[in-house]
């Protein structure tokens, strides 16, 4: 094995020396050459903008890939150089549970229709997904990432050379400090003080130079905030396109939606029971409680009958002015306009949020919040 024993020792010597003027400087035993303001200036706008740079860096990684585990895997594939593999976003996933419990349900239903229309839709939404994350990684991740590990360690590297310089022109000063102390007790130390003032002339060129790479650099942070706002503005619109996406995909799946036929209707010849719809309630002639209706049934045989007790409210009627226009979601529920006037009561176990309100003839669920209620 060659190496150079006189340069190891001189190496180890030049560190020792620097870890002295170190330790002194911290101890207020020696002195310590400042930089100037506009350098020091540089260096702390430098510091600021790898820190925040690092944490913006991280946040959007786990906004892009929330899953620790993945991030882990991406890491060690950047690393060794290999392409990540295409992985499946969770929307994708979601719509192909959707169509394979559609196979199973029976596509010819209407559960089954509607998770094959939703899981296609989801699909569609998680490649989406896919395409914003890999435009983001791309426009912006890498320019941050590139910044971290190539530019800051670049900055870094000289700026801890130039600490060396700044040990060593100190550890020359304070050399020359005690020749010439010295030097006034016997002249025959005039040989060590010219030593040392070629020594300090030295270290002092070899600082200023180190200095001014370490400004360059240092200025050329300025470059890197221009470029990294031309990254966020790319990151934004890249955004807005996702979510502009998702938010026309999810719009044409609310038409599709409204146009399959309602799947909330049981079917009485494989559930026995009878729905009735609140239309087909008509008033029994010769009927002597108003509390008796007649309910025309969907079975089997459409002219079947049946007489439906209604409870009675539990309370006495109210009158209730509207205070809102309320469009009614459902037909258990009755659409308001705002500033008329209905009759209003409540039925046992109903939730306290809501009334049953009489318009007329007709009648339905209302929420309290939409009402006035009348003394």
């Amino acid at each position: 094995m060659d190496f150079n024993v006189k340069k190891l020792a001189s190496d180890a010597g030049v560190f020792f020396t620097r870890a002295v003027q170190f330790t002194e400087e911290k101890l207020g035993q020696a002195e310590k050459t400042e930089l100037d303001a506009h350098l020091e200036n540089l260096i702390a706008r430098g510091d600021c903008t790898k820190n925040w740079t690092e944490k913006i860096f991280r946040q959007t990684e786990v906004l892009l890939q929330p899953n620790p585990s993945a991030r882990i895997e991406e890491f060690f594939y950047e690393k060794l150089d290999r392409k990540i593999p295409s992985r499946t976003t969770n929307g994708e996933l979601l719509g192909q549970y959707m169509l394979d419990a559609a196979k199973d349900f029976g596509p010819g239903t209407p559960y089954g229709s509607t998770l094959i229309t939703v899981g296609e839709y989801q699909k569609r939404l998680g490649g989406a997904e896919r395409e914003f994350l890999q435009t983001s990684a791309i426009s912006f991740l890498t320019p941050l990432r590139n910044f971290l590990e190539g530019d800051w360690r670049t900055i870094s590297k000289e700026r801890r050379l130039l600490e060396n310089r700044r040990l060593d022109l100190d550890v020359c000063k304070a050399r020359l400090k005690k020749a010439k102390l010295a030097e006034a007790k016997a002249a025959l130390w005039s040989e060590e003080v010219d030593k040392a003032e070629h020594e300090l002339r030295v270290a002092q060129t070899e600082f200023d130079r180190q200095a001014e790479v370490t400004r360059l650099l240092l200025e050329g942070i300025s470059s890197t905030h221009v470029n990294h706002l031309r990254c966020l503005h790319e990151f934004v619109e890249a955004q807005a396109a996702y979510y502009a996406q998702c938010h026309k995909l999810m719009q044409e799946l609310q038409k599709d939606l409204s146009r399959i036929p309602n799947a909330f209707v049981i079917n009485p010849s494989t559930s026995g029971m009878s729905v009735c719809s609140p239309h087909s309630v008509t008033s029994l002639p010769g009927a002597s409680s108003p509390s008796r209706s007649l309910v025309s049934t969907n079975t089997l045989e459409p002219e079947t009958l049946k007489i439906e007790e209604v409870k009675p409210p539990a309370t006495g009627t109210r009158k209730a002015k509207v205070l809102y226009d309320y469009h009614a979601a459902d037909t258990s529920e009755l659409s308001l306009f705002s500033d008329e006037l209905i009759t209003v009561y409540t039925m046992p176990g109903m939730d306290p949020d809501w009334l049953i309100g009489e318009r007329g003839n007709e009648k339905g669920k209302v929420p309290v919040t939409y009402l006035e209620l009348l003394s």
